[in-house]
């Protein structure tokens, strides 16, 4: 209700100066609760020393001085040291205007003023394809990158794809020994299911090899270190680290089969990169930026030669960042790659999308680089979430137990079919409109179920939930899209209307403010890092507007000028829903 409180703060403000002599006056607004009369609270408690007044007589004063010179106020109700104030009908209907008018109400353009924020997303590894757990920060680090561009900032997205180390090998060791020459082409398997089905082929065998070896007498820790399996890979890493040319050649053409294998992932849930960042080149980063750090005493050198950062003073630990025989940890290369990024895109902001295991990590990142004297350190943070569990419960990607993401993706597309089916919706429509809205429901329903909940908070994905009509679903809200389309498509509008002639009811009423809300509501989304803020937004308003539909009748009026004001009301809800939904990559179709 920001603009409302600005023009009512100023008028307020002459109004308790004339009355009680206050000069710049604590004014404060809330919403009126819905218990009461009116649209925006005044809370007069602040003005009371000075009256020297019951706050119900203070109300009374304020609200006759204020409808004297505030024509937008057009009425009042007092309770105690709240007064709730009616704004009149004009002013909501040139809200309505405004919002039918702009093309893209709520959002704003990036300027020559606007911030950098770089979102990074994704950042998967390369021995195994992306699964529900890849799903839920995609989702999350896109719909923050779009949310930040409505909200008038620049925005680039990246990954880091995590493409060396002793699991790559784990799933190039098993190919080699296993696969006898296997191609996504001879297989008909995506590149990246391909190569995840010899990560777990690794874990099967080394499993054995260990259960061998214990039954010959060996502790499980020393078993698990000298399986001949595990000490194959090892071996495989070390010739990886040194160039060797046969590992090189077999771990690019491996890597190309999961790149392939993601871009078809990524095309499919709407999702894109400004840049990618390979962790094969970035975990030589930051270990200059470490040593001149330890000249400059940022860090310091142990016994063993490792290099510590201490970080005691901020209640935390000390803080590895180079091993005792000068190579990096990951710490280091984070070190590196986000100096790199900043040179790369000059960021104002940067925001990490990690799983809330990492909440540690990111804490102590953002110190170290503090301590350095990076101050853009200072704007990067962490959006932190939770785990996804299914309702059968944890998935083990070394077991192949892992819910899939185009199998997952797949699922809800066949869904979208059956529950489409059974309801008659696509009688008459032809097959390559029903594949069409199957996809938009599918991948709606799957978006907006896991985008809904707090980033914060670990959630269970329940398949069978989220394609609901009913209820907190994307299908809730795209099918009241397709109900107002076919409400416009039906109507004939007459010449010379005029909606000021007409009365916004209660259930319009409530539409507009909500419509009227939305842009503070992509702000506020924007600085919190939080999709859920919009799609529970687009849920209450779809409510309310199931209430107006239910309870004010429109292509039956016979008052033309009313029967226009319920279509504009109509046409901006469409175009708030279409909007806000854009904003957790969800389209809604004119027609279910």
């Amino acid at each position: 209700m920001q603009q409302i409180e600005n023009i009512l703060t100023s008028q307020v403000q002459k109004v308790v100066e004339e009355l009680y002599g206050l000069e710049n006056a604590p004014i404060s607004f809330q919403k009126t609760r819905k218990e009461f009369e009116g649209d925006i609270t005044l809370v007069t408690f602040p003005f009371l020393k000075a009256a020297k007044k019951k706050p119900e007589m203070v109300g009374e004063e304020i609200a006759h001085k204020l409808m004297e010179i505030e024509p937008k106020v057009v009425g009042f109700q007092v309770v105690k040291g709240f007064l709730n104030l009616s704004i009149s009908d004009e002013y909501w209907k040139s809200i309505l205007a405004e919002s039918l008018k702009k093309e893209n109400y709520g959002w704003q353009k990036a300027n020559e003023t606007s911030e950098t924020v770089l979102v990074e997303f994704a950042s998967p590894n390369t021995n195994k394809p992306l699964h529900l757990g890849h799903i839920r920060n995609i989702l999350l680090g896109y719909s923050v990158s779009l949310i930040n561009e409505a909200a008038g900032n620049y925005v680039k997205k990246v990954q880091v794809i995590n493409d060396r180390g002793i699991h790559i090998c784990k799933s190039m060791l098993a190919w080699q020994k296993y696969g006898a020459g296997e191609t996504p082409e001879s297989s008909e398997m995506k590149g990246d299911h391909l190569v995840g089905k010899y990560y777990v082929k690794f874990d099967q065998v080394y499993r054995e090899e260990i259960k061998a070896l214990k039954e010959k007498g060996m502790e499980e820790k020393e078993a698990k270190a000298q399986a001949p399996i595990f000490l194959e890979a090892q071996e495989m890493l070390r010739k990886w680290e040194g160039n060797d040319p046969e590992i090189m050649k077999l771990w690019e053409m491996m890597n190309q089969w999961v790149y392939d294998g993601f871009e078809v992932t990524f095309k499919r849930m709407g999702v894109g990169f400004d840049k990618n960042y390979y962790e094969s080149d970035t975990y030589i980063l930051g270990r200059d930026v470490v040593l001149e750090g330890l000249e400059k005493e940022v860090f310091y050198r142990r016994e063993d030669q490792s290099v510590w950062c201490d970080l005691t003073d901020k209640k935390l630990d000390e803080k590895l960042v180079l091993r005792s025989d000068g190579t990096s940890v990951y710490m280091t290369q984070d070190i590196g790659t986000a100096i790199e990024r900043h040179k790369d895109f000059s960021f104002n902001k940067m925001i990490y999308t990690v799983g809330d295991e990492q909440n540690y990590h990111f804490k102590v990142l953002f110190l170290i680089l503090e301590k350095l004297g990076y101050s853009w350190a200072q704007n990067c943070s962490h959006l932190s979430y939770g785990m996804v569990d299914l309702p059968s419960g944890k998935m083990k990607s070394r077991e192949g137990t892992v819910v899939d993401a185009d199998d997952l993706m797949e699922a809800m597309f066949l869904e979208a079919q059956k529950q489409g089916a059974e309801r008659g919706s696509y009688e008459g429509v032809d097959a390559k409109l029903q594949e069409e809205l199957n996809e938009i429901i599918g991948q709606g329903a799957l978006k907006y179920y896991i985008l809904k909940v707090d980033p914060k908070k670990r959630m269970t994905f329940n398949p069978d939930e989220s394609v609901d009509l009913q209820g907190n679903t994307a299908p809730f809200i795209q099918y009241a899209h397709a109900r107002i389309c076919s409400i416009l498509r039906k109507y004939e509008g007459v010449e010379n209307v005029d909606i000021h002639k007409a009365e916004l009811d209660t259930y319009a009423k409530g539409l507009v403010k909500l419509i009227y809300d939305y842009p503070e509501v992509i702000q506020l989304a924007a600085q919190e890092s939080s999709p859920a803020l919009i799609a529970n937004y687009t849920y209450d308003l779809v409510k309310n507007f199931n209430h107006f539909y239910q309870n004010s009748p429109i292509l039956s009026l016979e008052d033309e000028n009313l029967k226009a004001l319920r279509i504009n009301v109509c046409q901006s809800v469409a175009k708030i829903i279409k909007s806000s939904m854009s904003l957790l990559g969800i389209q809604v179709p004119d027609r279910m």
